[in-house]
């Protein structure tokens, strides 16, 4: 894409005027400009783009045979081991990454701090795109998707925390469609839209911000259903909410100074002087709210851990591993954001939040499989489960790739206001 945008001006296109002084149609701007031969000579000469290809060619066939044999073709899951990969890496690992869109809207829209604006939309996009993808991960493993709706308003379950999650999970779905709704607006031109998203931010924040707390302490929930099964270091009846809730904050903030990053490295033609400017300093103030949330997690974790006197469970081989994830996905990057920041070491604060990112996935996939059932046998993922798995994080960077390539994202939208 780089190639194409030194030989033609108009590319990006980042307003309704197009060089000849006409409007940019909207098939133009899904082609960002470019005519068919060039978007293809352009997509055909990105190696990521093959790497993708064969993906989806092994992974669309056992996706469809998933739906047509059932899901024990594709996985190992059982009634000992129900949460495979689809559930603990899709939905308890994508959520948490996903907080991000309550964290940048609650500082921007609530705290008042227009500094961090030049990332708030790509903030909420993650954030949007990570929950619809959870529930994407959530229906390749329960099937039927068009009875996605029964358990919500067909039979009712109230007293269920599944229940919970299930609404809160639709509602904030429905809030942060809304709020990057206002960048669609922008691009097909639609001003009035644009202002009443503006005018309903704060309530579409204070609304994100209650919904997100409730279902990210309630998956942390979901596990008091079987407290027997989890090994006691992962489980604590009394703050298993509380330590999903605050590991999502440090996720949520890591991810986006992933994402930003990405962008800057590999995106840079389609960010604005604005993003690529301040996305340095607005990513050691994400690592400094990181180090905070760290810490505060850590000590909610050993308060856990006292609680419960589980110290003995730390002499164990699985107290060993315990140790090695808060060591390795917990105290390590919390050094390094701390160090980062103070010496406003902006490498050393992006490796911190990719640690934390892997860190916070690799904790979800042991409370959810891993340490699940400890004491029976160890289950190991059905190649193809794994296959899914990345078949369907791959779509997810498509369209997360799609979306920046073309709404204002990354850049401010010219000529409006």
């Amino acid at each position: 894409m780089n190639a194409f945008i030194n030989n033609k001006q108009e590319i990006p296109i980042a307003s309704h005027i197009n060089p000849s002084g006409g409007t940019w149609s909207i098939k133009e701007k899904l082609w960002l400009g470019l005519s068919f031969e060039e978007y293809k000579a352009q997509f055909l000469r990105n190696p990521v783009n093959w790497a993708l290809i064969f993906i989806f060619a092994i992974g669309v066939p056992i996706i469809l045979q998933r739906y047509f044999f059932g899901l024990a073709t594709v996985t190992h899951a059982s009634n000992d081991y129900p949460w495979g990969l689809f559930l603990g890496f899709g939905l308890f690992g994508m959520v948490p990454l996903s907080a991000s869109g309550f964290l940048l809207g609650t500082t921007v829209e609530i705290f008042g701090r227009k500094d961090f604006v030049p990332i708030e939309r790509l903030a909420l996009l993650n954030g949007l795109l990570g929950y619809f993808f959870a529930v994407v991960y959530l229906e390749v493993d329960l099937g039927m998707p068009w009875r996605l709706y029964y358990p919500m308003v067909v039979s009712l379950g109230p007293a269920a925390v599944l229940f919970l999650v299930a609404w809160h999970v639709a509602t904030y779905l429905s809030v942060q469609v809304a709020e990057v709704s206002s960048a669609y607006f922008e691009w097909i031109g639609w001003l009035k839209g644009k202002r009443f998203i503006k005018s309903i931010a704060v309530g579409l924040t204070i609304s994100g911000i209650i919904l997100s707390t409730l279902h990210q302490g309630a998956l942390g929930a979901l596990f008091t259903y079987a407290p027997s099964k989890v090994h006691p270091l992962w489980f604590s009846a009394n703050f298993m909410w509380i330590h999903f809730f605050c590991s999502a904050i440090f996720a949520g903030l890591s991810m986006v100074i992933v994402a930003s990053t990405l962008c800057k490295k590999y995106m840079a033609w389609r960010c604005d002087k604005r993003f690529l400017d301040s996305v340095d300093e607005l990513t050691l103030g994400l690592g400094k709210g990181c180090a905070y949330a760290l810490i505060t997690y850590l000590v909610i974790k050993m308060v856990g851990v006292a609680h419960d006197n589980d110290w003995a469970h730390l002499l164990t081989g699985w107290g060993q591993y315990f140790l090695l994830e808060m060591a390795v996905a917990v105290v390590l990057p919390m050094i390094m954001f701390a160090v980062g920041v103070k010496n406003r070491m902006v490498g050393m604060v992006r490796w911190a939040a990719l640690i934390s990112v892997l860190g916070i996935v690799w904790n979800r996939l042991n409370t959810a499989l891993i340490c699940f059932n400890w004491q029976l046998y160890q289950e190991i993922p059905h190649w193809k489960e794994v296959w899914v798995t990345i078949t369907i994080f791959a779509l997810y960077f498509i369209v997360y790739r799609f979306i920046l390539y073309r709404l204002p994202i990354l850049y401010q939208w010219q000529g409006e206001k």
